[in-house]
């Protein structure tokens, strides 16, 4: 027989209130009504889904195992439906987003145009702070950070592996030579960053490259930003060790030392448990996923 869902929906409705006029309030139909419909299923399926006596309803044995099939169904219905609705809605509102200084103005910037161009209806906030901003106390709702988040009740995910290769330009090479092991570092400038409070973690590992645990090498110059720093090496200043997205399309900028295996940042993409089901922190995500495989995929 084919299943009439209209008798399904009055059964579990029944099966549930146990009885023909509670299903009835339920459903906003008579007492009568709900039971001929009742009758008619039972005659459909030629057994016995109701035993009837005068306190209600007790479902027999062959209708427990219809109500738990029928329940089943309905809630995947259900949930069907809401995801339907859900996926139907553009995302839309306002997104607060923190990173560090350089990643934000070097990778992020120049890719948000794309975002907000698939997404009109979000508004970005973008706030620029090499410290970390508390995402549990809304002072922004996402965060990109160079390390994994301290506090357990963030949500993580790993985005990207960020590498510091040590870096000078062509000029600088040209006019004091290419070391070629860590010992000739000590005949070369080095440009350091000078900040009490670096953006990534190990960002002057090249001062103690072949030290052991002897004294670091003194750097030409000490600036607090990695864009100074990656512009000091254009410049021909000296070598630094520099995050990969920085000097990428830098032709100027020739990676050198690339025997010696540099220190590795990990990237994540952060944000509260709350914000877990929102779609504007999802479709963000998704976004920033997207555009680092792009990135792998060209270089």
């Amino acid at each position: 027989m084919t299943m009439d869902w209209d008798k399904l929906r009055i059964f579990h409705a029944v099966a549930e209130a146990g009885s023909f006029t509670h299903a009835g309030d339920v459903l906003s139909l008579s007492q009568s009504a709900v039971s001929r419909q009742i009758s008619a299923l039972e005659e459909a399926l030629a057994v016995p889904l109701f035993h009837r006596h005068a306190r209600g309803l007790i479902l027999t044995e062959q209708g427990e195992a219809m109500n738990r099939t029928v329940r089943e169904v309905f809630a995947k219905l259900a949930l069907t439906e809401a995801l339907l609705t859900e996926s139907k809605e553009r995302p839309a509102g306002k997104l607060k987003i923190t990173t560090t200084t350089e990643f934000g103005n070097a990778w992020l910037m120049p890719r948000l145009s794309r975002f907000l161009a698939t997404y009109p209806d979000v508004s970005v906030t973008l706030l620029l702070e090499d410290g970390d901003l508390d995402l549990g106390m809304r002072e922004a709702d996402v965060a990109i950070r160079m390390h994994a988040p301290r506090q357990p009740d963030l949500v993580q995910r790993h985005l990207l592996d960020i590498h510091l290769p040590v870096c000078a330009s062509e000029a600088y090479l040209a006019a004091r030579g290419t070391p070629v092991s860590p010992d000739d570092l000590d005949g070369h400038a080095l440009i350091s960053f000078g900040n009490y409070r670096p953006p990534v973690p190990q960002i002057n590992w090249l001062a103690q490259l072949g030290r052991g645990n002897g004294p670091a090498r003194p750097a030409l110059i000490e600036v607090n930003s990695l864009v100074a720093m990656r512009d000091a090496v254009e410049a021909g200043l000296g070598i630094a060790s520099l995050p990969h997205y920085l000097v990428a399309d830098r032709p100027g900028i020739k990676r050198i030392l690339t025997n010696v295996e540099s220190p590795k940042i990990e990237a994540y993409f952060v944000y509260p448990e709350e914000l877990r089901t929102s779609k504007r922190v999802a479709v963000f995500r998704d976004f920033l996923l997207a555009e680092l495989q792009a990135d792998r995929t060209e270089g």
